[in-house]
This record gives C-alpha cells, sequence and structure tokens, in this order.
C-alpha cells in the first residue's frame, strides 16, 4: 500500500459525484443512451492531450485483450448507470455503487489474487447495512421492508447491477494498467469510449434497437448553458478518470474502490440541495454507515 494514495481517492469521489449531479440536473430530459453519449464524449477534450504529447507505454498482448475484455462490460454499465440516474432520486440510485467492494472480494481475488484482511472485510459489509438504511423509514413494523423497498426501487435495483459489472471492470482496468501505465490507461481508454459509445448508440439508432431522445435538449438551458453543461461534466469526468487511475495504481483495487464509493454520501448532499429529495436524515444515515466501513479499511486494514 504506497503512502498518499487515501487524498487521490476522495478527489475521485467527489469528482465523481459532481459529474453525477451535473448530467441528472442538466441532462436527464435525454435518454439513458445519449446520456451515456454525453458522459462518455465531455471529458475527450479534456485526455486527448495527453495522448497527442506523451510518448506511449509498451503495451503487450495482455493489455489489448484486457481492453477487449473490458469495453462490452463498460458501455453496458454505462447504459445502467444512466437509466438510473433518469428513473431515481440521486440518493437512492448512487449509494449502491458501495455494493462494488464487496463484489470485488471475489473478482479482485479471482483475476489479480488480492486477498483482504478481517478488518477490510469488516469495513466492506457495512455496506449492506447501510443500503438497508437507506431505504429505512420510521413506522415500518417489519424488517424486511427496507429491502422489499429496495426490489421496487428502479435505480437501486439497476445500480446494484452496475456496481457488480464494476467490481470486474475495476480489477480488469487494474491489470490494464500493470501492462501499461497508469495516465496513459486513462487517457487512453475514456478517448477510446468516447469514440466507441457514440458509434454504438447511433449505430443501435440506426438498425431501431436505441433511442437518442432529445439528445439536443437540456430542460431551459441556452446555447451558453447547454456549452457550460458539457464542459462541467468533461472537467468531472476528466478529474474522475485520471484520479482513479492514480490512485488504484497504488493500493489495493477493493480499498481504492471503497474509498471512492465516498461519492455516495456526497451524492445523498447533493440530492438534498439541489434536487430536494426527501427523507434526507434516514439517506444520510445509511450513508454514514457505508463512510464508516471505508474509515475501518482505511484506518485499521
Amino acid at each position: 500500500m504506497e503512502p498518499g494514495w487515501f487524498p487521490i481517492a476522495l478527489i475521485t469521489a467527489l469528482a465523481t459525484a459532481t459529474g453525477d449531479a451535473v448530467l441528472k440536473a442538466r441532462f436527464s430530459r435525454l435518454s439513458a443512451a445519449g446520456m451515456a453519449v454525453v458522459r462518455s464524449v465531455a471529458p475527450v477534450p479534456f485526455l486527448l492531450p495527453y495522448l497527442l504529447i506523451r510518448p506511449w507505454p509498451a503495451t503487450d498482448q495482455v493489455f489489448w485483450q484486457t481492453l477487449a475484455i473490458l469495453l462490452p462490460f463498460e458501455l453496458l454499465a454505462l447504459i445502467l448507470y444512466m437509466e438510473a440516474l433518469k428513473s431515481s432520486p440521486l440518493s437512492l440510485s448512487i449509494p449502491f455503487l458501495a455494493f462494488t467492494p464487496v463484489f470485488i472480494i471475489l473478482t479482485g481475488w479471482t483475476i489479480l489474487g488480492e486477498k483482504i484482511t478481517a478488518t477490510g472485510l469488516l469495513g466492506i459489509l457495512f455496506t449492506v447495512t447501510g443500503a438497508y438504511c437507506l431505504h429505512f423509514k420510521a413506522g415500518r413494523k417489519q424488517w424486511s421492508a427496507p429491502f422489499k423497498a429496495i426490489m421496487r426501487e428502479k435505480g437501486s435495483r439497476l445500480m446494484l447491477a452496475v456496481a457488480a459489472i464494476y467490481s470486474l471492470t475495476s480489477v480488469l482496468g487494474k491489470r490494464a494498467i500493470l501492462h501499461s501505465e497508469p495516465f496513459f490507461f486513462a487517457c487512453f481508454y475514456f478517448c477510446l469510449l468516447g469514440l466507441v459509445v457514440p458509434v454504438v448508440v447511433f449505430s443501435a439508432r440506426w438498425i431501431g434497437i436505441g433511442s437518442l431522445k432529445g439528445l439536443a435538449a437540456t430542460g431551459t438551458l441556452g446555447r451558453q448553458g447547454r456549452i457550460f453543461s458539457w464542459i462541467a461534466v468533461g472537467i468531472a469526468q476528466a478529474i474522475m478518470v485520471l484520479s482513479h487511475m492514480w490512485a488504484i495504481h497504488l493500493v489495493n483495487a477493493a480499498y481504492m474502490i471503497a474509498v471512492k464509493r465516498t461519492s455516495l454520501l456526497f451524492s445523498v448532499v447533493y440530492g438534498k440541495v439541489i434536487f430536494d429529495e426527501i427523507d434526507f436524515r434516514e439517506r444520510l444515515s445509511g450513508a454514514g454507515l457505508m463512510v464508516i466501513g471505508v474509515a475501518i479499511i482505511v484506518l485499521v486494514s
């Protein structure tokens, strides 16, 4: 575990939550596919200069094979992610990404041979309790009521699926970094996504299985507002990408992703401040339990 990884991972968390809040606030009138195009294309102008200026590291067959596996999973996760943002409150969808470290226990061990300590496992399991509290409402008598609420909330279900996919892509991303270089992979991979996602989305629309409803619409924003919103998403995504790859190169993938998931705490706050979402105390309590789990991972493991 290299020193200095924690603040970098925390920056990743804040940038992630900020980008999600801007996407939901300014682009939620788009289809999930349209939002995916925005999220993937917006950071390209900020990441591409690195690829044009810096020499590329040597890459091997493992790097390209890993990349080929990553892309379809990343695309699927992105579409599900955008649909979750559209369909549910920010404070009930984003927090379920905290389950990624739980799934990484399996994928990190299977793919990278990484092992989690007992205290690290304890911290990760706090996310389950936190998720329970997110859907807890005072006055409910049945202990199973929050679990039933999770199943009813579309965004929660979708984000749980995204968390499972991210447990694979995060570990595969680290393997690709080990066979290249962190900043190169960050810029190359997300510039590639900025090319592949629009091609796939527009191709799906062309053959009649996809939708780009309202791609040019961003609510009541004028042209300047649309440009500003694209730039804001792009900057947030670029910061997230670079800090993510830097941090995950320095520490066990499960621990880094656990800290990154403190973005859920920022998202709950954004949900209240920007969208005036209800049940703030219950959702903040659930998010707080997840953050306690992160603290156990960072300070005790």
